[in-house]
């Protein structure tokens, strides 16, 4: 039984990957700025429509990083609704994450919420656009001016997002992408980080490349977060086939929510007119009287259909963190519940999608 994963890495056709090796192989540059990254740094810029950004080898690096460069040590509000990576960043940056509350419609974190949280140890907010919705950046940005506080997006699953025909980078001080094979757009592994202020650039680059200011003359205590050659011949090779890759992406998300939005129990995504969607992922909620989410779930993995439970647990709940924190997050809790993930990638076949469809309509 051939099984369908959740996601599949988009890849170009290997003759064009090669074709963009040969000139990585002709000047034995495999990193450190080399003209791949270069030049894939100038096409997300203009794709993404940013003013500044910077690669990095991936993106939990590049969150780290922005941190690391706003110099921030306190209280940072953020959601238990994300992969660990988020609040591993704020940990390890030395920070103290604090968990506000998520919206039911879109999972993002919910502004009435932020506020409630903040106290005179809050630096900043690190929102995620989470599961490829977008949140409420006008709400957020008025809370920040407020308080006067950073706004740092986890934005690794909105590559391409457009709210108000402006690109999500563009939203509070500073945004990052992941370019993971699992995403919409990958470099292989991969992260950027978008940001207004130009006086950033400096540091950032002192904090990827080993604090240099030169060979001889090391400023900084920095690491080794940049990005490679192969990373970015990569990317190079899959941002002409991002379009085609969301387009087909929509089409089959539409197919989900013609048939599964008729069938109780089940909530799809709502898409809002405003917010031009990539469509990363396809989370639905279960909510039935009788069948539970794992049930679901289980009997997809036996149909040969690996489906996800995107987020479950709670961040709050995994043993690193459970019992630190504030975890009084019934939103949170319930969607966490409920949430699972379906295939979704471009190169799914009808019969694929009409497989997981059929094997959905079956159990319910």
């Amino acid at each position: 039984m051939k099984k369908i994963n959740v996601t599949k890495a988009l890849l170009p056709e290997l003759k064009d990957y090669v074709k963009e090796l040969e000139d990585i192989w002709d000047s034995h540059q495999l990193t450190s700025k080399g003209s791949k990254h270069n030049t894939l740094l100038e096409a997300i810029k203009e794709r993404l429509e940013v003013s500044e950004a910077s690669l990095f080898v991936n993106g939990h690096l590049a969150l780290e990083a922005i941190l690391e460069a706003y110099e921030l040590k306190g209280e940072i509000i953020t959601t238990a609704f994300t992969f660990p990576s988020t609040t591993h960043a704020i940990v390890r940056m030395g920070c103290t994450p604090v968990f506000a509350d998520i919206k039911e419609n879109d999972f993002t974190l919910d502004p009435k919420s932020i506020e409630e949280k903040i106290t005179d140890k809050t630096v900043a907010i690190l929102p995620v656009h989470i599961l490829g919705n977008v949140c409420d950046v006008e709400a957020i940005e008025a809370i920040a001016k407020k308080h006067d506080l950073k706004v740092i997006y986890d934005a690794a699953h909105v590559f391409g997002t457009k709210l108000n025909d402006v690109g999500v980078g563009n939203f509070g001080d500073a945004s990052m992408f992941s370019m993971n094979a699992t995403k919409v757009f990958n470099t292989i592994e991969g992260g950027l980080l978008a940001y207004k202020d130009q006086a950033l650039t400096k540091k950032l680059e002192l904090i990827k490349y080993y604090g240099m200011e030169s060979s001889e003359d090391i400023t900084y205590i920095g690491s080794n977060l940049k990005m490679n050659e192969f990373q970015a011949a990569m990317g190079l090779c899959n941002l002409p086939l991002l379009d085609q890759e969301i387009s087909q992406r929509k089409q089959i998300a539409e197919k989900y929510v013609e048939v599964l939005s008729k069938i109780d129990g089940i909530k799809v995504p709502s898409y809002k007119s405003n917010i031009e969607y990539n469509y990363s992922y396809y989370p639905i909620l279960i909510n039935h009287p009788t069948i539970s989410r794992d049930e679901v779930f289980d009997y997809l993995k036996e149909k040969g259909i690996n489906a996800k439970k995107y987020f479950y647990p709670l961040v709050t709940d995994y043993a690193c963190y459970k019992g630190k924190y504030d975890d009084n997050l019934p939103t949170s809790r319930s969607i966490s519940e409920q949430v699972i993930c379906l295939p979704l990638y471009g190169e799914m076949t009808n019969e694929e999608v009409s497989n997981v469809i059929s094997s959905i309509n079956q159990k319910f």
